[in-house]
């Protein structure tokens, strides 16, 4: 077997020496490309999967740009913006180009590219998203996208047939406030789950020992059945009145924004659906969403935001609107409210540190209501978020955020989650905390 060992051992390497004389000895090759060019032509030839030049171009950038953003570079300019757009996005061909004229004409431009790429990164099946400046009741920035992409004109933000859903309870919450039979804390009898909405949960047994939850608290968690009750308590008189004030089905001029509709019942079933957004017939359009939390802020009758560029989808200057005001008390409950939604409530989860910078997290103070309930016009899943963050130091400093959002098969990224997105964003370019 060693003799073996030997034999085969030196069999391999007479094998190997003359295998390395013939290759010593060949004339070298004419044919070997010696620029690059000619080294790329050379692999097209023998390789049916090579690369041309133009995709090896293409690959240096996208290194280039991935090398940027490692560095901390981020979309503040159009052109970064639009690379940041060609890496992330997964939206059809008709998107990978934008027009960016619609985003340069709007006040806050910077904030307007950056909601324009949230869009078509998360390519909602029809999204909609409004910032207002809260002092002046301009609006910052807006962004559209329906019918498979980004549009360049924001048609919809005063479109009347979205569902407000929860949203609705902002109605039910100022009634319950103004006749002074509530208060934040007063406890209300919650039975069975927060989302749902039957008849045994309105049934309430005249010596109820059971579980409760403080009206600020049925607010911010979106219980459905504790605000039903006190719907139905308030009355549909009350209901209506507050909605008046927050400007539900009101004729505005030019249509901009167009009606949206609060219709309650005096009795019943039906009355308990309205008082907690459970029925697709409230609606709600995005505009009006922005001017109810600026009024709530701002402790002033509603006005609609406005745009000098934005004719005829929003007013071209301040639109002030003679339809009262709510107490001291009032706004005072319902902005307690909006608060408790962010941090102990519905909005918690994405509007928390998960989604924003620790610095910015911490100087602002934050609020909204979220909502979601299957619609019709157009048909899907409606996903809300309407709320505001203004800074702790400077409370002047503050915006108005809503995204509307809605999906048919695919659920897009939460409304809650985008907002906060958008609002980081805001607070790095404004709070002074860029380097």
């Amino acid at each position: 077997m060693r003799n073996r060992c030997i034999a085969i051992t030196v069999l391999v390497t007479i094998i190997i020496a003359i295998v390395h004389c013939s290759s010593k000895d060949d004339p070298a090759p004419t044919e070997i490309a010696t620029t690059p060019q000619e080294t790329l032509e050379t692999i097209a030839i023998n390789d049916t999967n090579a690369f041309d030049s133009t995709t090896f171009s293409d690959t240096i950038s996208k290194n280039s740009n991935e090398l940027a953003a490692l560095k901390g570079i981020e979309d503040e300019d159009f052109e970064n913006a639009a690379t940041t757009e060609k890496e992330t996005t997964e939206s059809s061909a008709t998107e990978n180009v934008r027009d960016t004229i619609h985003i340069k004409s709007q006040k806050d431009p910077y904030l307007a590219d950056k909601i324009d790429i949230l869009l078509r990164r998360y390519h909602p099946d029809l999204g909609v998203i409004l910032v207002v400046d809260t002092k002046t009741n301009e609006i910052l920035a807006w962004g559209e996208r329906r019918d498979g992409k980004v549009q360049n004109k924001p048609d919809w933000i005063g479109r009347p047939t979205f569902p407000a859903a929860s949203l609705a309870k902002l109605v039910t919450i100022a009634a319950a406030m103004e006749s002074n039979r509530y208060s934040l804390n007063t406890p209300i009898p919650m039975i069975g789950r927060h989302h749902t909405l039957y008849l045994n949960q309105l049934r309430v047994p005249e010596k109820y020992n059971g579980p409760t939850m403080e009206l600020s608290e049925a607010f911010a968690r979106s219980a459905n059945p504790p605000m039903a009750l006190v719907g139905k308590n308030v009355g549909a008189k009350r209901l209506l009145s507050a909605a008046a004030k927050l400007g539900y089905n009101k004729r505005f001029p030019g249509n901009a924004p167009n009606a949206s509709s609060y219709t309650a019942p005096d009795t019943g079933y039906g009355l308990a659906e309205v008082a907690c957004g459970f029925t697709t017939s409230t609606t709600l359009t995005p505009l009006l969403a922005a001017a109810q939390v600026r009024a709530v802020l701002t402790k002033k009758p509603l006005e609609i935001p406005w745009a000098r560029d934005m004719a005829p989808f929003a007013p071209q200057k301040p639109l002030a609107l003679d339809i009262g005001k709510f107490s001291e008390n009032t706004y005072y409950g319902l902005r307690e409210s909006m608060i408790r939604s962010v941090t102990q409530g519905t909005a918690r989860k994405h509007m928390s540190t998960k989604n924003m910078a620790r610095k910015n997290f911490d100087a602002l103070r934050l609020g909204g209501k979220t909502g979601s309930l299957d619609g019709t016009d157009p048909a899907g899943r409606y996903d809300w978020f309407m709320g505001f963050a203004e800074t702790k130091a400077d409370p002047s400093k503050s915006i108005v955020v809503i995204v509307m959002q809605m999906h048919k098969e695919i659920r897009s990224q939460p409304a809650t989650q985008v907002a906060a997105t958008i609002i980081n964003y805001w607070a790095h370019q404004n709070l002074g905390f860029k380097k």
